[in-house]
C-alpha cells in the first residue's frame, strides 16, 4: 500500500509529499521545493530509502531544491510535462525575484505525459497531465489509496492562480472537471497548499468548480 507523509517547505508552506511502498520502503519525494534538512530529516525518521523526485510543475516554492537534491542523491527526476519546460529555465530567475537561495539547474530524466504511470517499490501512480495553472502541470493517483498529489490544480475550497504566464482558467476548470472528478468522490487529494480534502467535498462545496 501507499503511504505518504507531508511536509510544508519554505516561505510558501509548500505541500512537500514523501510518498514509499509499505512493502518495500523504496519511496519518492514530490515537490521538493526547498529546505532539503528538513526533507531529509524525515526521510530517515520514516526509514524510507529514496529512489526517485517526482514533479507537478515548476514553479520555484514546488521546484527550487529539485536540482540540488538530484545532485547529492543521485536521484532520477521524473516530471513534469515538457510543457513546463520554459518555468524550469527561467528556475534561477524565479528564486531571485522572491529572495529565495540560488535554484539549481536541471533536466529532468524522464518528461511525463497524460496515462504515463510511476512506480513507487510495488506501488503505482497514474499520471494525468493537468494543464491551467501551468502549462505542463501533472497530477500523481494511487488508485488503490485513494489518494491524489494535485500540486496547484485544485485547492480545499480554492483552485490554482492562471495569471502567471501560460495560465489559463478555462482551461484549468476543464482538467479538474475531466482529470480529476472521474477519480471518484472518495479520493482524498494533497493539494500544494493548505489542508487536505476530498474530490466530493469540493464539488459539492467549492465555489469555482462546484456542482460541476
Amino acid at each position: 500500500m501507499l503511504r505518504y507523509h507531508t511536509v510544508p517547505v519554505t516561505q510558501f508552506q509548500q505541500n512537500c509529499s514523501i510518498v514509499w511502498c509499505d512493502q518495500t520502503m523504496e519511496g519518492a519525494v514530490i515537490d521538493p521545493g526547498g529546505e532539503l534538512a528538513l526533507i531529509g530529516a524525515e526521510v530517515r525518521r520514516l526509514g524510507v530509502s529514496l529512489k526517485q523526485i517526482l514533479l507537478t510543475h515548476a514553479h520555484i516554492d514546488h521546484a527550487g531544491g529539485t536540482g540540488a537534491l538530484a545532485r547529492e542523491l543521485g536521484l532520477p527526476i521524473v516530471g513534469p510535462h515538457p510543457g513546463d519546460q520554459f518555468w524550469i529555465d527561467g528556475l534561477a530567475q524565479q528564486a531571485q525575484m522572491f529572495g529565495l537561495e540560488r535554484a539549481e539547474p536541471f533536466t529532468p530524466t524522464r518528461w511525463l505525459a497524460d496515462g504515463d504511470t510511476v512506480a513507487v517499490g510495488r506501488c503505482t501512480l497514474d499520471v494525468r497531465h493537468c494543464p491551467g495553472h501551468t502549462p505542463g502541470h501533472v497530477v500523481f493517483h494511487n488508485a488503490e489509496a485513494k489518494r491524489a498529489f494535485v500540486g496547484d490544480v485544485l485547492f480545499a475550497g480554492s483552485i490554482g492562480r492562471t495569471d502567471f504566464p501560460g495560465g489559463d482558467h478555462r482551461t484549468l476548470i476543464d482538467s479538474i472537471v475531466s482529470r480529476l472528478w472521474p477519480m471518484g468522490d472518495e479520493t482524498v487529494f494533497i493539494p500544494g497548499h493548505g489542508p487536505e480534502s476530498s474530490f466530493g467535498r469540493e464539488r459539492r462545496s467549492n465555489p469555482y468548480v462546484g456542482g460541476t
